[in-house]
């Protein structure tokens, strides 16, 4: 999770899964969307992928990046259960029931 927050600290990455949203998209076309470097936009799709946010997929010569929205319904359930809305981490794979504090 913690890489997953790390991810998504950033605001070019945030703009990708922005873009992403509506659907695949080759890498070249999300590298010009941006001013800046290749190995740069290369660097944030990889901090992306590793968090589990994308999937590449090659398609000959281009590769397309999926959003992976499962990652970022984990996050969001997260998220929810530390606001108090509803207790949304009990429903995550991995989580641990909360623990009754004594009053």
């Amino acid at each position: 999770m913690n890489t997953l927050f790390k991810a998504l600290s950033h605001p070019v990455r945030r703009r990708i899964i922005e873009m992403l949203r509506q659907g695949p998209m080759a890498s070249g076309d999300i590298a010009a969307a941006f001013d800046m470097s290749w190995p740069t936009i290369t660097g944030h799709l990889n901090a992306l992928k590793e968090a589990n946010l994308v999937s590449p997929e090659r398609d000959g010569q281009t590769i397309r990046y999926r959003l992976e929205i499962s990652a970022v319904e984990e996050a969001l359930a997260f998220l929810m259960d530390i606001a108090g809305t509803g207790g949304a981490a009990e429903h995550l794979p991995h989580a641990k029931p909360a623990k009754e504090t004594p009053r």
